[in-house]
């Protein structure tokens, strides 16, 4: 079953198409990764499956439900329920601890639970850096912070855009393989990357070139 479905997407900035009629399925418990140059329209897309913007015209369908035409408050329930977002710069709050970091988007979706949080951040091997605040931390346990953030609420769909960025050969492969134990416990996950190393981990890699998928 397929837990996202691009159907003719496009998308247009200011008369100019970012996607052109992209068609998509990603089944459930799939791990994507999604590929090509600068301004190809990959952050477009995720931006798009992941509710941080709508479509032009053309169907997405998300978890079985056509959210095409949903409103902005309905997207921003959507993207609270269903989906971990991972991005490349960390986004996290420099003043509050690793912990306080993971259980602040525990206080947006539900009720924070730091017994939860804390497991989350043993997940991915930080449970001794938890009162750590952010400038303490390296770029790789920054990452995993964001990771163990974006799993806190159980979310069905994990999107992340260049997570390996800013990262060492060490740290990438750590948080590869972070990725690929989410992914073995169930998870959906779609990656954007330009790394070949982080491509092939996944079980299918899709190419865009010019808003379209060419592979």
């Amino acid at each position: 079953m397929n837990i996202v479905e691009l159907k003719e997407v496009s998308v247009v900035y200011d008369q100019i198409a970012a996607l052109r009629g992209i068609n998509l399925e990603v089944k459930k418990g799939e791990m994507l990764a999604v590929m090509g140059p600068s301004g190809s329209g990959k952050t477009t897309m995720m931006n798009i499956i992941g509710c941080l913007d709508r479509v032009t015209s053309g169907d997405l369908i998300l978890d079985g439900e056509n959210i095409s035409k949903a409103s902005l408050k309905k997207l921003t329930d959507i993207r609270k329920e269903k989906i971990g977002l991972i991005f490349q710069q960390f986004h996290l709050v420099p003043y509050l601890t690793a912990l306080q970091n993971v259980m602040l988007a525990q206080y947006y979706h539900s009720i924070v639970d730091e017994k939860e949080a804390l497991s989350a951040l043993a997940r991915v091997g930080l449970e001794k850096r938890c009162e750590h605040l952010p400038k303490e931390l390296s770029g790789g346990e920054q990452q995993r912070v964001c990771i163990a953030r974006a799993l806190i609420n159980y979310p069905k769909l994990i999107l992340a855009d260049e997570p390996t960025g800013n990262l060492d050969e060490a740290n990438e492969q750590i948080v590869i393989d972070i990725f690929k134990g989410i992914n073995a416990d169930g998870s959906t996950i779609i990656i954007v990357t330009h790394d070949p190393e982080v491509a092939k981990s996944a079980d299918r890699i899709v190419t865009l070139e010019h808003g379209r998928v060419v592979k």
